[in-house]
């Protein structure tokens, strides 16, 4: 890698660490020529896939609509901000992890109901009633009664 100060190609890394939740690495440097130190920070260089819309349109995936359902649903429940960007997360890693440059919609919202069932189950059963639609209260008792087995 490039020197930042004198752009000579050879640096040595002095030490490595783990960053960002395991997700990326943070290297400290030194130039063998000016011998400066700096950081980088190496991640792998992945794609969200477009999210593909029940009536076949296309969008870049929105981790702000996400974590507006996702806070939606978690309201005035007893989850932790950090435990909210761990699910968060936890989706984007999923979404990821499938290789695909286009998903449908509805994995993102199985990926969320997942998500939340082991979070929180009011706000899973909460999440569920929107993204579920549900017609009725039978619809309703019967997720809560799946729920409860």
């Amino acid at each position: 890698m490039r020197c930042p100060f004198c752009s000579k190609e050879e640096t040595k890394v002095i030490d490595s660490r783990l960053a960002a939740d395991g997700y990326q690495i943070r290297r400290r440097r030194e130039c063998t020529s000016c011998k400066e130190r700096f950081t980088t920070f190496e991640s792998a260089e992945l794609f969200i896939p477009y999210i593909v819309k029940n009536n076949g349109n296309r969008e870049p995936f929105d981790a702000n609509k996400l974590r507006i359902s996702l806070i939606k649903a978690l309201e005035k429940r007893p989850v932790s901000a950090d435990d909210q960007e761990r699910a968060i997360n936890q989706i984007i890693v999923q979404l990821r992890a499938t290789g695909e440059r286009e998903v449908p919609s509805k994995l993102v919202g199985t990926l969320a109901m997942n998500v939340l069932k082991e979070l929180d189950k009011v706000a899973y059963i909460r999440f569920a009633s929107v993204y579920l639609s549900f017609e009725d209260i039978d619809e309703f008792i019967k997720e809560i009664e799946q729920l409860k087995a």
